[in-house]
């Protein structure tokens, strides 16, 4: 079986890495296409995974957005037609959509993003299968979808897949001494993020002065700091973040994606964001491990500080526990819907 994975972000490098070893495992043929976006391909080279750079992104305006939309659809259409895959995976997925509808050649988008209407729009309707967590609140074609109890983080931070080691957090900025805590910030560039906005840098300042009266605080910043954040900025690999996050006291920032991280790994998160998320909110009503803030007022800020401070360790391993069980191993999932071509009957059943 002849599978191609398209990457487009560091966060789908994580999410297909279990899935493509078990495939090679399994005697399946693995191409992997790239984008170069902040670290995906120095990722992918750090894991050894060969890959295919296909384009890169912009400035991250609309008519950007479009040239490489275009650009990028051609090329991954080029390879299939020469390297003829059986099925072709990604996350988001508009690309392998249209490729797929194109070369006929099945696709299956896994997502978890509600807000990405624009995407979506273009992506679905030509997908043959899209699949989302349990907890995905926005459309998906009735008929073509495949929902699975767990999250994206869960591909590669449940055990046995992920063990987070003290050692190598410590050698990435971990303190020996007082706790840590992490801030992410974003570039808001990504097509789900057109338009939007985050934290202010008064903010950011307010929380590095409150969280960091009796601990660390380290930042985690797709944008450049201020010279007088830039002391706060994670000078670590960011191959290893994980490790460190497995070891935090607490995160609170703008990226849905590290938040949930935290939250499987039993570390208390914040996220910020005018937009929601349907797996932070379940994360947040089923577990209590995650506290969604829409409104970024001094007041809402201060009070999710303050629910972060107040939260045991012991408590949040506990919670961790009861979402692990609630979950199916996912990466194991993701291989299942890829070797099943998507087929629901074939599939769904083995979920859980």
């Amino acid at each position: 079986m002849r599978v191609l994975i398209d990457i487009g972000h560091p966060a789908h490098v994580h999410f297909f890495r279990r899935p493509a070893a078990l495939l090679r495992e399994r005697g399946c043929e693995v191409f992997v296409t790239s984008r170069h976006k902040e670290m995906a391909t120095d990722l992918l080279d750090a894991f050894g995974i060969p890959h295919v750079p296909l384009s890169a992104m912009g400035t991250g305006s609309a008519l950007d957005l479009f040239k490489e939309l275009c650009a990028r659809d051609f090329r991954l259409l080029r390879i299939v037609g020469s390297w003829r895959p059986d099925v072709m995976v990604a996350i988001g997925g508009i690309f392998i959509a249209h490729a797929g509808l194109l070369g006929r050649t099945r696709s299956l988008v896994f997502y978890d993003t509600e807000n990405a209407t624009l995407q979506n729009a273009l992506t679905y309707p030509f997908a043959s299968r899209v699949i989302v967590p349990r907890c995905y609140a926005a459309w998906t074609p009735r008929r073509r979808t495949l929902r699975y109890p767990g999250y994206h983080e869960l591909a590669y931070l449940r055990p046995p897949y992920f063990t987070a080691d003290r050692a190598i957090a410590l050698a990435n900025g971990l303190s020996a001494d007082r706790p840590t805590y992490l801030l992410r910030l974003v570039a808001w560039h990504a097509s789900h993020d057109l338009g939007g906005r985050g934290l202010s840098w008064d903010a950011v300042r307010r929380l590095c002065g409150r969280l960091g009266e009796a601990a660390r605080v380290l930042i985690s910043s797709e944008a450049a700091l201020p010279d007088d954040l830039r002391p706060y900025g994670y000078a670590g690999d960011p191959a290893q973040i994980h490790h460190v996050m497995g070891h935090c006291a607490g995160f609170f920032g703008e990226s849905a994606t590290m938040a949930s991280e935290c939250a499987v790994l039993g570390v208390p998160s914040v996220y910020a964001a005018r937009t929601g998320r349907g797996y932070t909110d379940e994360q947040e009503r089923r577990y209590g491990l995650v506290r969604n803030v829409r409104k970024l007022d001094p007041a809402a800020l201060d009070d999710a500080v303050e629910w972060l401070l107040g939260f045991s360790a012991t408590d949040a391993q506990a919670r961790r526990q009861r979402l692990l069980d609630d979950t199916c191993d996912v990466a194991d999932f993701v291989v299942q819907a890829i070797e099943a071509r998507g087929e629901l009957d074939a599939c769904a059943v083995r979920s859980t």
